[in-house]
């Protein structure tokens, strides 16, 4: 299914899609996508933190287990993406200087986070801002995260979420958008030398799986195409057809 334009519908409705897709996002997780020992939770707070999904380590985990996986394949190769982008040594240098640490509060490590972002989250300056922030928090606690950003570039983040985001890891060096290609999945890698891969995309183009870290140089493929799938499919029908006509997509 393509991505829809979701700046063409009234923010309620999204707000209603994007609920569902959290819901179908952590079942998948929950559903065999994660290896064992890890788990996924919806809207919980971590912290100051309270992301779409969070992804966490039981107590019960071996850390020395091989590879993390415990029977479930996880990933080494390096993510399919069009864009990796990494700090060069200065930048890495300063972000080891945070000592910024998030915890869970039922104890469990917290690995990872996934947002999905919404109109209320670049509907003024501030509201960028704290996005940012949240990000780059997390990332510089050692806290892998996924970015999925289905809404163009706008008046308060001119370089996309994404772009808003590195800025701060880069110093303020900036992420160019592709003209074609103005929505962005952005997935960081935490560690003393953080690292994005980045997955420029479109509306009319359909989702591409990107990774989720839980460790260093290991993570697991979210589908982020079939839980939209599943999401959408759950919308009531005029809005379904609405969505449809407003992207240009025939019925």
């Amino acid at each position: 299914m393509p991505i829809h334009d979701w700046g063409r519908v009234i923010a309620g409705v999204f707000h209603d899609f994007h609920g569902s897709w959290i819901t179908h996002l952590k079942e998948a997780l929950n559903g065999g996508v994660l290896p064992e020992g890890f788990y996924a939770l919806s809207e919980q707070q971590a912290g100051r933190i309270q992301p779409d999904v969070l992804t966490l380590r039981g107590e019960d985990f071996s850390r020395e287990e091989p590879g993390c996986a415990g029977g479930i394949a996880v990933a080494e190769a390096a993510p399919r993406v069009d864009l990796t982008l990494r700090l060069d040594e200065s930048r890495s240098y300063a972000l080891k200087q945070r000592t910024i640490a998030i915890r869970h509060r039922s104890g469990d490590d917290v690995v990872a986070l996934i947002e999905i972002v919404s109109p209320a989250n670049k509907d003024r300056e501030r509201s960028v801002r704290e996005f940012v922030d949240k990000a780059y928090q997390s990332v510089s606690a050692g806290v892998h995260l996924l970015v999925v950003d289905l809404f163009p570039p706008g008046k308060y983040d001119s370089h996309g979420m994404h772009g808003a985001i590195w800025s701060d890891f880069a110093g303020g060096v900036p992420y160019d958008v592709p003209r074609n290609k103005p929505l962005t999945l952005a997935s960081y890698e935490a560690g003393d030398e953080p690292c994005a891969y980045v997955q420029p995309t479109a509306v009319g183009t359909p989702l591409v799986a990107m990774p989720l870290f839980l460790q260093s140089g290991r993570y697991v493929n979210v589908p982020l195409e079939t839980t939209y799938q599943t999401a959408f499919a759950g919308m009531p029908e005029r809005w379904k057809a609405e969505i449809d006509s407003a992207s240009g997509f025939r019925a």
